[in-house]
């Protein structure tokens, strides 16, 4: 047992100094007013007051949990019936989809969110292709359905992957048992593999939703500045404007919001594994 708490100890220090100790430097700084030093400083909530009585940055907020909800059940429409068709394919099949779907994600997110605005720019591939149907003259670049694009299309492996996970884990002998009971293909699908899959879609959601929620590249890159969401707001205090109390701030309260929501997802997974028992 000492063995592996010996062991154990460099990965606690990792953590310390890599996650611990920057959440704690941020939770300082949102609370000590601008200017202040470790040293000498005086606690104060100004920062939390002034985001939560501005109607604007609640309206950001807002915009970005809209934003996010939106991302998610998109990648959950076209993540599951992929997911499924994986699933229910044959194991070398299966290795080339599944590998097909990750090869995108060994590029950086950041490079394959440049290449959709060459994709989607005036005289772009897409727009030649809606022009050669009669829509000409179509804004693509530069406005939320770019942004929700880009959001799609950089998460949805997460979905995806998660789902399979959890369909490849499910007994199948289950869905013979369905069958000779007399249910149809529907009926199987709605009582025994959606719900058996749940915990599969519960952490795909997770994945989707948290980093569509505090993204700040792809709204940048696609919205050209001018779809501000709360990650390009939280870049902004601390690049631009340099007000890295109120950043800080800002970073708070979104850390607590996905800590409240991975609580909340914890709980109705563990509501539905109890139910499945």
């Amino acid at each position: 047992m000492k063995k592996f708490t010996t062991l154990a100890v460099p990965y606690i220090v990792w953590s310390a100094l890599m996650l611990v100790l920057p959440m704690a430097l941020i939770a300082l700084y949102s609370l000590t007013n601008q200017g202040n030093t470790i040293i000498s400083f005086s606690f104060t909530l100004e920062h939390y007051v002034k985001f939560f009585t501005d109607p604007d940055f609640l309206l950001i907020l807002w915009r970005s949990f809209v934003i996010a909800v939106k991302t998610t059940i998109i990648c959950l429409l076209l993540g599951y019936p992929v997911a499924y068709f994986i699933a229910r394919s044959n194991e070398k099949l299966q290795s080339i989809l599944v590998l097909s779907i990750t090869i995108p994600m060994w590029i950086n997110a950041l490079v394959r969110t440049y290449a959709w605005i060459g994709l989607l720019s005036d005289g772009g591939i897409i727009q030649q292709i809606l022009a050669f149907f009669g829509f000409h003259d179509v804004q693509l670049l530069y406005t939320e359905g770019a942004v929700l694009l880009g959001m799609v299309y950089n998460f949805l492996p997460f979905m995806i992957l998660q789902i399979n996970t959890a369909l490849c884990k499910m007994d199948n002998s289950l869905l013979e048992a369905s069958a000779d009971l007399g249910a149809n293909p529907l009926q199987t699908f709605l009582r025994v593999t959606f719900p058996l899959s749940v915990p599969g879609v519960i952490n795909g959601i997770t994945l989707v939703f948290l980093p569509a929620v505090s993204s700040f590249f792809i709204p940048k890159l696609l919205g050209g500045g001018q779809y501000f969401l709360i990650g390009n707001m939280i870049e902004n205090q601390f690049i631009t404007v340099g007000e890295w109390n109120f950043g800080s701030a800002i970073s708070m309260i979104m850390a607590i919001i996905m800590m409240l929501m991975m609580m909340a997802v914890r709980k109705a997974e563990d509501r539905t594994q109890g139910r499945k028992e």
